[in-house]
């Protein structure tokens, strides 16, 4: 990628299937207008902190309304990331279920450096009967690698040690995440024995081992992952606080593909056969390593889309269409997550 074409690893799965040609400019941050209000549930202890304005959907001209029977809980603070709370948004079931929840925890894409954890990707999931949770990490400009693992790490530990409280199961959680986010879903799978990335947010005692992988379109090998012509500046150089090449140690600790072992937990990977921010080569690397590791893999190639799963041109139909790429979405979190399934 050159300067000046610079293209941006943004994109929360929030942004799917919206984001113009000019959203794709390298470093543009990820942009959302106000969405209708959504009334906001007490949660338990410890209490959330409400923000001062409407929630966004992430989808530019799109009012979001909750599904019947999905609760919002804002702003529940799960750890603290250097000096500072780190924040979750909760969609959920309404009424207290009667046996422990599987959870998905979410996390948005952006550059690593851009991007908000008030989305709604999963309501389709929480009206389905999952506990749900949208994360915040620190951005790069913030704090360099492994920073944002961290608080990913961070997150999965304080729902295991609420679990009670929240009502969920500590044994079935998963994590799904698109482009940046997609990178730290796949960590988050392929590093849970690493204690190098496990920080100090909080929560100690518990386990960031996760059941459960979906990665959309996110970076898998940041030593092939292409560069553009200013790489300290890149995405990957602002996030390793370096230029790749410079940092190849950092670049190893970073890359999901160079933890792949075997007892890694089940993957779905989607990625749309044009994209040109992360190229999909990247997903094909990650499904090959874990196959050849004995990991199951599924690798779901989108025609017709470039990055964020969006359509090529104007006439351009993704296949399979979203809505068939959330069902499988849901199947595979009900294969994985539900002791039943």
């Amino acid at each position: 990628m050159h300067r000046d074409g610079r293209i941006c690893l943004v994109a929360g799965a929030a942004l799917l299937g919206a984001l113009t040609a000019s959203h794709l400019a390298l470093g543009a941050a990820q942009t959302a207008p106000a969405a209708a209000e959504v009334a906001a549930a007490p949660a338990p202890s410890p209490a959330p902190r409400r923000e001062p304005r409407a929630p966004r959907t992430g989808e530019p001209g799109v009012a979001f309304r909750l599904p019947p029977g999905v609760q919002l809980v804002r702003d529940v603070e799960f750890g603290t990331g250097g000096k500072r709370q780190l924040l979750m948004n909760i969609l959920k079931p309404a009424k207290p279920a009667k046996v422990p929840m599987p959870v998905v925890v979410f996390i948005h894409g952006g550059a690593w450096r851009a991007g908000t954890h008030r989305v709604f990707q999963t309501a389709f999931l929480a009206a389905r009967g999952y506990f749900t949770a949208s994360i915040e990490y620190r951005p790069s400009s913030e704090a360099p690698f492994p920073a944002q693992i961290e608080d990913c790490k961070c997150a999965i530990r304080f729902l295991r040690a609420h679990a009670e409280e929240y009502g969920i199961d500590p044994d079935h959680i998963g994590a799904w995440g698109s482009s940046a986010g997609g990178h730290l879903a796949a960590l988050l799978g392929t590093a849970a024995g690493e204690p190098k990335l496990e920080g100090t947010g909080g929560w100690p005692e518990q386990s960031s081992r996760i059941q459960a992988v979906c990665d959309w379109f996110g970076p898998a090998d940041l030593a092939t992952l292409p560069d553009d012509d200013d790489p300290p500046n890149s995405p990957q150089g602002q996030l390793l606080g370096n230029a790749p090449e410079n940092v190849p140690e950092l670049v190893r600790l970073a890359s999901p593909i160079s933890h792949v072992s075997p007892d890694d937990p089940p993957f779905l990977i989607v990625h749309g056969e044009n994209d040109f921010v992360v190229p999909m080569e990247q997903s094909e690397l990650l499904h090959r390593a874990l196959i050849e590791a004995g990991v199951e893999s599924t690798l779901v190639r989108v025609a017709n889309a470039g990055h964020g799963l969006n359509p090529t041109s104007r006439d351009a139909q993704p296949q399979p269409p979203r809505a068939e790429i959330d069902q499988k979405v849901l199947e595979f979190f009900d294969k994985h997550l539900r002791p039943e399934g």
